[in-house]
This record gives C-alpha cells, sequence and structure tokens, in this order.
C-alpha cells in the first residue's frame, strides 16, 4: 500500500490530525481455536456474536475452562472486528458483556489506548461505508466465502482523528440514540408478544354479548361447539372464503411490459408482511396498465384480501382504505370479501391468526406448486362471528397492530436519524459540542 493507499478515504472537514489504526490501539490479534464442551461458565465469542446492531452474548457457545492457556479474552469496551465469511467479514461491535469470555479465531480483537480512542467512536468508524470499502479493497484476503482479514493493512490503515473529549462526547450522543433505538424495540417486541395473546383469544373465544372475552373453553364449555376450526363459541359459524366473497382470483403475467416510474402501485409478495401491507418496500414498482377487462381484472378495492399463494405461502394483507390505484402480480391471490357479510379485517387476522396459518403450513411443507392454487384457496376456512362482533374483534386487532407500525416506524426514522448523524459527526461537517445539549433531552425523554 502506497501513503495514499493508507488513507481511509473519510471526509476530514474538521482538519483532524491523522493517525494508524495501530497507534490507537493497544492489542489488534485473533482470538484462538476454542475448546467446545456441553457445560462451562467460560464462552467463546464468535461471529454470530458481532451483529449489525450489538454484541449478542446469547450466540457464544461454552468453551472448557481448563483450556484457558493462549486464549484471547475480551476487556469491556474492545471493539470487536469479524474476520471471516463473505457477509460477515467486517461487521463490529463494542463488547460490553459481564462473564467470562474467550474470543475464536474467526472475531478479531480491537483495543482502544484509552487516552487516545474511545471504543464507540472506533466502532462507529468502523461501521462507515468508507471504512467497509477500505477494508474490502486493502485488507481482505481470499476468494469468495473464504475471505480472510489481513492484520498488517489494517492497523497501517490511517484514518481523521478527533482529540479524545471530541470522540467520547459523540460516544454519548451514540448511546443515547441506541438507547432510544433499543427502548423503542423494546416496545415492539412486548406489543408482539400482546398481540399474540390477543390472537388466541380473540379468535377462538371472541368477545360476548357485553364486550368482554368470553371465558376459554376448558372453563365454560357450555358457550362451545365442535368445528372443522377446532372449538368455537356457539354463535360462530365455519365458512369458506368462497362462501363469503364476490371474487378469487390471482394476478396476471406479463406484467413486466406495463411497469413504468410512476402511475399505479403494483403489488408483490415483498410488500406484504406478517402485520400488513408495506409500501416502503425497497423496491416499490409503478404500473400503467391496459384498460381492458383483463388488464383491470385485479385492481385492487378497499377491503380485499391478499395472499400470497407462492414462495413463503399464507402471507396475508388486507387492502387499506385511500390506497389509490393498484393491482397484484400472478404470486397472489385477491379475494374480494362481500363486505355485508364479513369484516375483511376479521378475515384477514383469522387468515393470518394461528389456525389458519397451521393449516397452510401443511401445505406449504408440500411444496409451493402443490399448496396455494386457487381451488385451495376458495376452500379455505374461516370463522364467521355474528358481523358485530367481527367489527368488535377486529377494531381491537387493528388497534395493537397499528401501535406496532407506529413503533416500528419510530424505530426506523430513529435509526435513519443516527445514520445521518454518526456521517456529520465522524467526519467533522456537524461538531459534537453543540449536539450534546439535544443528546441529553433526548435521553431524559426516553
Amino acid at each position: 500500500m502506497s501513503e495514499a493507499e493508507l488513507n481511509v478515504d473519510i471526509p476530514n472537514e474538521a482538519g483532524w490530525s491523522i493517525q494508524s489504526v495501530d497507534s490507537l490501539c493497544s492489542l489488534i490479534s485473533r482470538g484462538t481455536a476454542p475448546v467446545y464442551v456441553e457445560h462451562s461458565e467460560v464462552l467463546a465469542i464468535g461471529q454470530r456474536c458481532v451483529t449489525p446492531t450489538e454484541f449478542a452474548p446469547d450466540f457464544a457457545r461454552p468453551h472448557s475452562h481448563r483450556a484457558m492457556r493462549n486464549v484471547l479474552q475480551p476487556e469491556f469496551g474492545d471493539v470487536l472486528l469479524n474476520s471471516t465469511g463473505t457477509g460477515t467479514i467486517g461487521r463490529s461491535v463494542v463488547f460490553n458483556a459481564p462473564g467470562a469470555f474467550i474470543v475464536d479465531g474467526h472475531v478479531t480483537v480491537m483495543r482502544p489506548r484509552a487516552e487516545l480512542a474511545d471504543s464507540r467512536w472506533l466502532n462507529s468508524v468502523l461501521r462507515t461505508p468508507s471504512f467497509q470499502r477500505h477494508l474490502e479493497r486493502y485488507c481482505f484476503a481470499g476468494s469468495t466465502n473464504q475471505l480472510e482479514l489481513s492484520r498488517t493493512p489494517l492497523r497501517v490503515s490511517r484514518l481523521p482523528t478527533p482529540d479524545i473529549d471530541d470522540q467520547r462526547a459523540m460516544g454519548l450522543v451514540i448511546d443515547t440514540l441506541d438507547t432510544a433505538i433499543h427502548e423503542t424495540e423494546a416496545i415492539i417486541a412486548k406489543l408482539k408478544a400482546v398481540k399474540q395473546g390477543l390472537l388466541h383469544d380473540l379468535l377462538t373465544g371472541g368477545i360476548d354479548a357485553n364486550g368482554e372475552l368470553r371465558p376459554p373453553q376448558a372453563e365454560a364449555p357450555h358457550l362451545y361447539k365442535a368445528s372443522p376450526l377446532g372449538w368455537i363459541p356457539q354463535e360462530w359459524d365455519v365458512v369458506t372464503l368462497e362462501s363469503v366473497s364476490k371474487t378469487v382470483t390471482s394476478g396476471s403475467r406479463d406484467w413486466a411490459r406495463f411497469y413504468a416510474d410512476s402511475g399505479a402501485l403494483f403489488v408483490r409478495i415483498g410488500n406484504l408482511t406478517r402485520e400488513h401491507i408495506n409500501f416502503r418496500y425497497e423496491s416499490t414498482m409503478y404500473v400503467r396498465p391496459p384498460r381492458n377487462a383483463d388488464g383491470q381484472r385485479t385492481r385492487l378495492e378497499s377491503g380485499d384480501i391478499l395472499i400470497s399463494i407462492t414462495a413463503d405461502l399464507g402471507i396475508i394483507g388486507v387492502v387499506p382504505d385511500g390506497l389509490g390505484e393498484a393491482y397484484i402480480n400472478q404470486h397472489i391471490a385477491l379475494v374480494r370479501p362481500d363486505l355485508e357479510a364479513v369484516n375483511s379485517r376479521f378475515v384477514g387476522h383469522y387468515l393470518a391468526g394461528p389456525v389458519a396459518q397451521t393449516y397452510i403450513s401443511k401445505l406449504n411443507d408440500a411444496g409451493a406448486k402443490a399448496g396455494l392454487n386457487l381451488p385451495t384457496i376458495r376452500g379455505l376456512l374461516t370463522a364467521k362471528p355474528l358481523r358485530s362482533e367481527q367489527d368488535q374483534i377486529a377494531a381491537r386487532l387493528d388497534e395493537i397492530d397499528n401501535r406496532i407500525q407506529n413503533a416500528a416506524a419510530e424505530s426506523a426514522k430513529l435509526r435513519e436519524l443516527k445514520a445521518g448523524l454518526m456521517d456529520d459527526l465522524l467526519t467533522g461537517r456537524v461538531r459534537v459540542t453543540p449536539l450534546l445539549a439535544e443528546a441529553t433531552q433526548l435521553q431524559g425523554s426516553v
């Protein structure tokens, strides 16, 4: 590497001094091969522990406490850098877990000198696109799936280095944003757990005339009857999708010739999630379809139920109000319920719930081609409570879905904020001192 190549291509708008990675760290070393055992208080850190977001000790494996000679034990605040394998090489985290650990031979430990480098700052620099490109170009050796990190070019790589006080201030901002992100994700996990409980209670027992959850069948067997769907309330019916629908069809092939830069939304399996229809899917597409009958056959309407019928079978989406003109491809079935007979949101929740998904998963095991064809879709069973009860069940499940989506949007917003802010701070485009008050204020609000 020439002297110019030694420099990591990170803009240095603050005019910071240029320091080598080696000068900033007291240790840059790979671990050694562990001696795995069934149980041990000592855990070996491997590549899976170095996730895209944080250190994950749950993936560490027990290492024999009798084999502790010549092992590398991480210290709190070390930066762990994955050093092998396409897809994981170059990923880094700050080690911050209590307990006894060693590092295996696929991970490099970088130990910042406390007076020169803050581990949170160094880890953030390693994660920048500029540093990742530098690693790929100069520090990786080998072929696809056998990539290895070369320690020497890593050591001599040089980067713009703020003084330690600025680094620590950046670390405070990073910690504040990470705390907000983690707390938002904890809320999402809690809401999803609550939803699973609600799904079970509402889709097996429903809501009685007083607006209360019915007691489970084991506690009040007289309120239930046997059905092809298992025990259901006495007032409920079991019907096929076809019997409560105006249309059951699927999208047409050959849509590629109608692709456009703007126009009507084109819904594909990637737009369906287990929670809702997602039009922030990474490659939202548009079409300008023909106006003939076949071209308009799968134009979506509010309340339509969409079901994936290839690949990952049985992903459910319900078309919301106000979507606008949209169409589907041949990998999605369109069920247009009779909205006088059923609440499409209730049917969507039921089809996405555990009873229907258990049946669909059995079809999935048989292979996509043997699974969800249109006759199978038409014959899918759903519970059919009184319409007023359907409305109440759908409203309760919609409410928690909305809370999950709002929390997910907040998490995405915080991640986007962090990415932009890190780019500004790590290049010196924005100085960290004015942000400290804002960081402290944000930390107090989460």
